[in-house]
């Protein structure tokens, strides 16, 4: 496994910490000017629990890194147990509870290519690809003359996630949405 200096430590980094993995959310370099060394100031998620901790690291201490392996899957279907991908070098099925997926699962559509991450042999994560295509299915009237303005209205898509749209979208048109923000990109 490798060591990394504190400073190195990015958000979005997994570590090991206290025998545990960890999800890096914050890192921020501090130095107390004539008050004893610099330090980073961590806050970081425990991949298992859930728990937010924030940590004090000095400078010059060295973090254990997680070894993380990607595996390239193909979402298939869901179904009462779970969200069912398919490892897409071994054909084999892995199936992943609602819960852990948390606000992805509005982004999975059927054949979408997905990364899932694990450590130990264990799923830790999932990387969703930076935007996908949803259809409208319920929104508000167009507005006669509406451009692309400021104005948004919500939009409930073919996956039940909410995105706030420009006026002009109406009910049957495909959008690209971005998978980290939730946010509107254009027209598909």
């Amino acid at each position: 496994m490798a060591k990394v200096l504190a400073t190195e430590v990015r958000p979005g980094n997994l570590i090991e910490w206290e025998k545990r993995v960890w999800r890096v959310l914050k890192s921020h370099h501090v130095h107390v000017g004539g008050r004893g060394g610099a330090f980073m100031q961590v806050e970081m998620k425990d991949i298992e629990s859930g728990t937010k901790r924030n940590e004090r690291i000095r400078t010059e201490d060295k973090i254990e890194r997680a070894h993380v392996e990607h595996r390239e899957m193909q979402f298939l279907y869901k179904d009462s147990s779970g969200y069912v991908f398919m490892d897409k070098e071994s054909y084999e099925q892995l199936t992943l509870p609602e819960d852990f997926l948390e606000e992805q699962s509005g982004f999975l559509i059927p054949n979408t290519d997905v990364q899932v991450n694990f450590h130990n042999d264990r799923p830790i994560g999932i990387q969703m690809p930076p935007t996908v295509t949803l259809t409208v299915v319920e929104t508000e009237p167009n507005l006669k003359g509406a451009t692309a303005t400021g104005s948004f209205k919500p939009a409930k898509t073919d996956t039940g996630v909410t995105v706030m749209v420009p006026q002009f979208i109406i009910e049957g048109q495909k959008i690209n949405v971005n998978t980290d923000t939730g946010a509107y990109i254009d027209r598909a």
